[in-house]
């Protein structure tokens, strides 16, 4: 059953300097036109692959909030609208602090949404116009407590580190001013340098001084001793939250279930298949004029291929992989079938097993993506 939808919205009013997303600038854009596209392709998904109650539903960008409010109700309209969604569903909104206005959020809270998403990056001005965002400090202060006068219980912020010129005690110093605001949950991920965008094109140029790989891993180490500090429980490599806040949404594609994708450029699993929609604006809504998905590719997924995705995205929660779980989908056993792979790490001291449990150490958290890497093309 399927019971997380994710929905895209590509406007942007600015560009960052490190992101790859599919977006798009926000001026001369067909946003009414996109809109009335993204209803369309909600209905003819749940027609085709009806679904009972969501349980969640995350926009993310872009800037979703980049939307007027006239805009912005509408949508939120077409969501409640045309998704189920369970009592308790966790409602999530990506924004940007800074404009994310109070009608806005009046807005969000009307319709339903619970839980806010917050673009922070970094407190420090000067590093925050390095990278391409408009927003300062202050907005993030003025935003927090805007959302929490309407009644927004739920926030949490993203953060990243490793930033061009950034030092460990910059880093230290944003982390100190992020735990004033008194929200629920963080995210925070260390820079990477994609394809397609500004800081790629300087990196070529070798005009992009980073921090390096021994900065990167302490200021990582330093963000697991201050969450911890701070009362934060991580449960992935990159999330942290006060007890009973975790995404949800994010645990559905960590637990490796089935979830919507709308509009350009999404991203969906449903009955075995993954499934990505057109990009470019004209050819989604093109499609979708004409009555079809907007899908530009999809695969289904060996079984062989569930087996290794359920290890390596299981792996990124700090719970790790359960085994019965794992043994209940599948009918195989992962110490089995992993024998080898999961000896050598636990030789390496990168993963431990303990009762049903296969989990990342804190060594292992640290080299996550050469842990992943291990469990690829082995039960072919």
């Amino acid at each position: 059953m399927i019971k997380a939808a994710y929905l895209h919205i590509p406007f942007c009013e600015h560009i960052c300097h490190y992101c790859d997303f599919n977006k798009v600038f926000l001026k001369g854009q067909p946003v009414d036109e996109y809109l009335q596209a993204l209803e369309q392709e909600m209905v003819l998904t749940l027609n085709k692959y009806p679904t009972d109650k969501l349980q969640t539903i995350f926009v993310g960008g872009g800037t979703p909030t980049s939307l007027n409010e006239k805009q912005l109700e509408r949508f939120c309209e077409s969501i409640t609208r045309n998704l189920p969604m369970s009592r308790n569903v966790e409602f999530t909104f990506e924004a940007n602090p800074g404009d994310l206005t109070t009608e806005k959020l009046q807005i969000l809270k009307d319709a339903g949404v619970n839980r806010l998403s917050l673009g922070v990056q970094t407190f420090n001005d000067e590093l925050l116009k390095k990278i391409g965002r408009v927003h300062r400090a202050k907005d993030v202060y003025q935003t927090v407590e805007n959302a929490k006068s309407i009644g927004f219980k739920n926030i949490s912020i993203d953060l990243i580190f490793s930033l061009p010129t950034q030092t460990i005690t910059d880093f230290k110093e944003s982390l100190t001013q992020a735990f004033t605001l008194d929200i629920q949950h963080y995210s925070a991920y260390s820079l990477i340098i994609e394809p397609k965008t500004v800081f790629y094109n300087l990196m070529q140029k070798g005009k992009l001084p980073t921090p390096g790989e021994d900065a990167e891993a302490a200021m990582y180490e330093l963000l697991m001793e201050q969450m911890e500090k701070h009362g934060f429980n991580q449960y992935e490599i990159s999330n942290f939250s006060k007890s009973g806040y975790e995404s949800k949404h994010n645990l559905t594609y960590w637990n490796n279930d089935y979830y919507y994708g709308f509009g350009a450029g999404a991203h969906s699993y449903v009955d075995g298949w993954r499934r990505s929609n057109a990009g470019p604006l004209k050819k989604y809504m093109g499609l979708i004029d004409n009555g079809n998905l907007p899908i530009f590719q999809e695969h289904q997924t060996s079984k062989a291929e569930q087996i290794e995705e359920e290890m390596f995205l299981g792996l990124r929660k700090t719970d790790g992989v359960s085994i019965a779980h794992f043994i209940g989908k599948f009918d195989i056993d992962p110490l089995e079938i992993f024998k080898n792979e999961i000896s050598d790490l636990i030789a390496k001291k990168w993963i431990e097993v303990k009762k049903d449990n296969i989990y990342l150490t804190k060594t292992g958290r640290l080299l996550g993506n050469e842990v992943f890497q291990a469990f690829l093309g082995v039960s072919n």
